[in-house]
């Protein structure tokens, strides 16, 4: 396959300072654009919608730790051993993350948010305006495991 190479287009300042699951809805984080790249310009609007979806990586991960097999979600034994692609863990072959958060405010080149499960130092790859229409269309469906771990992962 071909290679695709990214920039990263700002960075995470703040907010938790390692991975640890559940309460994300707690951290105020910001995201600083590089502004060797982008002036203001590059938010102007944003700060009309309440929600983002931020793509970052998890650079944190020691990619020895990658894993591209079936494992129990977050370890537990009581849920089932799924795919790596059929769950959202940090250990992922291209170490990617997709985040929804709430715009607290946005001042020059920083982006204040709320609920970002990204952590301090992670390198934002992209930042997109949340609209309802993207989401999904018609019902959704999830495993009981997935519900019980997201209980109170936000």
């Amino acid at each position: 396959m071909e290679r695709i190479v990214v920039q990263p287009v700002g960075t995470v300042i703040g907010g938790r300072a390692e991975a640890f699951d559940d309460d994300w809805n707690v951290e105020k984080a910001l995201i600083r654009l590089d502004g060797t790249r982008f002036g203001p310009e590059a938010l102007a609007g944003l700060d009309a919608f309440s929600h983002l979806e931020v793509v970052f990586q998890f650079h944190l991960v020691d990619p020895s730790s990658i894993n591209t097999s079936a494992r129990h979600p977050r370890g537990n034994p009581d849920w089932p051993k799924v795919g790596i692609f059929a769950q959202r863990g940090k250990n992922r072959p291209n170490l990617l993350g997709v985040s929804r958060c709430r715009v607290v405010a946005v001042d020059g080149l920083d982006l204040h948010v709320r609920g970002l499960d990204a952590i301090d130092g992670s390198p934002v790859l992209d930042i997109k305006p949340y609209m309802a229409e993207f989401g999904p269309q018609g019902e959704t469906v999830q495993p009981e495991w997935a519900t019980e771990l997201m209980r109170t992962y936000y």
